[in-house]
């Protein structure tokens, strides 16, 4: 209750009144700065007010709520009365109340990954428990300081606070730095061998941050947290890394398959390392989603990997490749190509065993465990923003074409081998055959003739089965049928006027076609299709020359 004192002139107390007026004033200012320190306490404090307290403030640290506490609505008030809030100074004041909550509250959450980025950290890191529940407790941190942000936003829609107060933006800017200085400072003191999955929940939730601050309209940050920025020369080093270690994995001499084969007919080496590649691209799905321009530098660290798996299957197998390799050779009608040819061995060449492994091996590459990695690279390429210059798969492709000629060539020089063994006899030497049918001879006689070279390749073709998966099998049979059939092509076209002998040809081509396939359909049953057993091109042509009034026939050469 307050009293009216009327104040006399009494003589000699005029400076007694002068006391009390500023012991009033005094007290007056001392409230005042009482109200400040209050003010300034529940605004530092905005976030952790309880009124049910006797302090009003948490003794407990706790998340942020997305609800204001009752007293921050009145405290606002208060503070309007006793400032003047247009002008600059009580603004800039206030603001600075809400900078140093931010900063108290960030410097609370910092502190519990402080440990992680001291100078005597070593020993704790090494341990992978400990450095997983590190790395764990980073996420947290980040999913934390989202939350905080989240709540200013919550409070800021609220319309507690004067509009010069732009609460998120102005927190944001605080949480986004100090969490970017302590990622970057983290990641030199427990550096990210590769994407783990604890790193990855890391990468996660930076990047799902930076996403989310941007989303709510946060003003960029300079300073703040850029999740690709932070992990970028982390990423590439991983990608090299793995790189490197898959390289080192297909030198000969840690290719231990040598001889083994799989239920395939292939060496376990190819499915080992097309796991480890699959492997690969799992761990770096995250990457890869989030930015697709990695795509391109893990495309090249793939690509070299097969090239190197397709060099060492050619190491590994290179003693089977040797007698071949004249064959692979493009050939040169010189000097030394006549030499080598006189120097040729008279034995017959037998596919070898390791031979089968070899190309089974690489069509199964071709067909089944490449293109799983070129269309994960596909699904990936829809992650591109649109605008993109270039797609991925460009280098994939550059191994998938010399992977096809590679095991295009392999095929050719195996049928090259099989075409010399019927040339080591007269009896096999189809030519010789036909030359030998320029006098008449009836159908019998000619079948009689070809009798010796049809159980040749009888045995050669079940012996190919013994050594080669389905498909290898019918590409080298119908390769070895056109090649025979290139033999009579070669005989008639230097005896195209003399019609003699076409009798003896035509009955060579019957004999040819069904011998081939007879044998692939006796030996491969339901699992061969129509399109294995016509006739390939080399014969088509044949029939053409015999009957003139045949139509033309399309390239059945597939096979290769």
């Amino acid at each position: 209750m307050y009293h009216n004192y009327i104040i006399l002139p009494v003589p000699g107390c005029f400076s007694n009144c002068c006391i009390c007026f500023a012991h009033q004033n005094r007290i007056l200012g001392e409230i005042k700065d009482r109200i400040e320190q209050i003010l300034s306490l529940v605004f530092e404090n905005y976030k952790s007010l309880d009124e049910t307290l006797f302090s009003g403030i948490m003794d407990v640290f706790k998340p942020a709520t997305a609800v204001a506490a009752s007293a921050l609505e009145p405290a606002v008030k208060l503070y309007t009365l006793l400032s003047d809030v247009l002008s600059p100074e009580a603004q800039t004041k206030l603001t600075h109340y809400f900078q140093v909550a931010a900063k108290k509250r960030s410097r609370r959450h910092l502190s519990e990954t402080d440990e992680y980025v001291t100078n005597n950290n070593e020993g704790i890191l090494m341990d992978p428990i400990a450095t997983t529940i590190a790395y764990q407790k980073m996420t947290s941190l980040c999913m934390n300081i989202k939350n905080e942000i989240r709540t200013d936003i919550e409070i800021h829609n609220q319309h507690i606070l004067p509009s010069f107060v732009d609460l998120p933006n102005l927190s944001a800017s605080i949480y986004s730095t100090e969490l970017c200085s302590r990622l970057g400072a983290f990641l030199v003191s427990c550096p990210p061998s590769g994407p783990s999955p604890h790193v990855a929940e890391l990468v996660i939730a930076t990047s799902d941050f930076q996403r989310e601050i941007a989303s709510w309209s946060i003003s960029p940050v300079k300073g703040g947290v850029d999740a690709k920025e932070l992990f970028h020369l982390y990423i590439m080093l991983w990608i090299q890394d793995r790189r490197l270690s898959l390289l080192e994995s297909c030198k000969l001499d840690k290719v231990k398959w040598s001889g083994v084969r799989t239920q395939h007919s292939t060496t376990p080496f190819i499915d080992e390392m097309y796991e480890r590649l699959r492997e690969t691209l799992d761990d770096y799905e995250i990457i890869i989603r989030r930015w697709p321009e990695y795509i391109f530098v893990l495309e090249n660290a793939i690509a070299d990997v097969e090239k190197a798996v397709v060099e060492a299957l050619d190491k590994q197998y290179d003693d089977v490749l040797a007698p071949m390799k004249e064959n692979l050779a493009p050939k040169k009608f010189g000097f030394n190509y006549v030499k080598k040819l006189t120097k040729r061995s008279v034995c017959s060449y037998t596919v070898p065993d390791e031979l089968g492994i070899l190309l089974n091996s690489m069509k199964r590459m071709l067909d089944i465990l490449r293109p799983k990695i070129e269309t994960r690279f596909k699904s990936w390429g829809t992650c591109i923003p649109d605008g993109g210059n270039t797609l991925p798969g460009e280098r994939l492709s550059e191994v998938t074409v010399m992977l096809r000629s590679k095991f295009r060539s392999y095929l050719q020089a195996v049928v090259e081998k099989l075409a010399e063994n019927t040339k080591l006899q007269n009896a096999t030497k189809l030519k010789k055959i036909l030359q030998d049918s320029k006098e008449p001879v009836g159908e019998s006689d000619m079948r009689g003739r070809m009798q010796s070279l049809k159980e040749q390749l009888t045995n050669t073709v079940n012996h190919l089965h013994s050594v080669f998966e389905t498909h290898v099998f019918i590409a080298i049979c119908r390769g070895y049928w056109d090649r025979m059939g290139q033999d009579v092509l070669s005989f008639m076209e230097n005896r195209k006027e003399n019609r003699s002998w076409y009798k003896g040809s035509r009955v060579a081509v019957s004999v040819l076609d069904d011998t081939f396939a007879s044998q692939m359909q006796e030996l491969l049953g339901n699992a061969i299709q129509d399109k294995d057993v016509e006739p390939p091109r080399s014969i088509m042509e044949v029939r053409s020359m015999l009957c003139k009034d045949a139509p033309n026939h399309k390239d059945n050469g597939y096979y290769y």
